[in-house]
C-alpha cells in the first residue's frame, strides 16, 4: 500500500520538511521541541527492523539529523528519540528535546496533558531554520 501520512499524525503537527526519504513533522505542542520522522513506505512497514538496510540506513541517518537540529535549535539538556507507535501505528519516530524545567520533567510527555499550540510565525521560523540546517 502506498504512503499516507496518518490523519492523527497530520492532524497534529505541521511539515518543516523533507530529507532521505522522510517527512519532519513539528508536533503541534510548543511546551516541548518536539519533532517527528515519518519515513514515506509502504503502510505496513511499522517497525524500524521491518525497513530494508538500505532504508534502515537513510532513516538513521535523517533521525541524526534531526537530534542534531533539535539539539542545536532548541538547546535542550537531553533528547528523547522513540518509536513507539501504540495508537498510531504508522512508522514515526519522536525526537523530543526534554530539560529539567519542562512542564513535564521528569515523567514523559506522552502523559502530560498541557498543550500549547504553535502560531504560525513560529512555525514558519523553525520552518526556516530547519531549511537553513539542512541545506548546509
Amino acid at each position: 500500500m502506498p504512503f499516507h501520512l496518518h490523519p492523527r499524525l497530520e492532524a497534529g503537527s505541521s511539515e518543516i520538511g523533507r530529507m532521505g526519504g522522510c517527512l519532519v513533522l513539528l508536533k503541534n505542542n510548543s511546551m516541548f521541541p518536539w519533532l517527528l520522522v515519518v519515513p514515506m513506505v509502504d503502510q505496513e512497514i511499522e517497525d524500524l527492523h521491518q525497513l530494508d538496510e538500505r532504508d534502515f540506513h537513510a532513516v538513521m541517518d535523517v533521525i541524526r539529523a534531526v537530534s542534531l537540529f533539535v539539539s542545536g535549535h532548541f538547546r535542550p539538556e537531553k533528547l528523547n528519540v522513540a518509536c513507539i507507535g501504540n495508537q498510531v501505528r504508522q512508522m514515526h519516530i519522536h525526537i523530543v528535546g526534554r530539560s529539567s524545567g519542562d512542564p513535564a520533567w521528569p515523567g514523559t510527555v506522552w502523559a502530560f496533558d498541557g498543550r500549547a499550540a504553535y502560531d504560525e510565525e513560529d512555525i514558519r521560523a523553525i520552518r526556516a531554520a530547519w531549511h537553513l540546517f539542512s541545506v548546509a
